[in-house]
């Protein structure tokens, strides 16, 4: 993994350190976090970690209701 330096006006700094603090991160989690999303690395990732989120918060029981290709494609169309 490469550094790098950036120059950033103070106030900016303080206001992103809270946001991290606030989301329980660090600024530069969050700065690694936006510079992969800019370039598309970690939108897999991303998704693959909700996804298992939402398993284990959710059962995600249809209640054996099936769901036809056309319902589960219509907002594709």
């Amino acid at each position: 993994m490469k550094n790098i330096t950036l120059s950033v006006e103070e106030r900016v700094i303080e206001r992103a350190r809270a946001v991290a603090q606030k989301r329980n991160t660090t600024l530069n989690a969050l700065v690694r976090a936006y510079l992969e999303d800019l370039a598309g690395y970690s939108h897999g990732a991303q998704a693959s970690e909700e996804l298992g989120r939402r398993w284990a918060k959710e059962a995600g029981h249809s209640g054996g209701r099936s769901i036809t290709r056309d319902e589960a494609y219509e907002d594709r169309l």
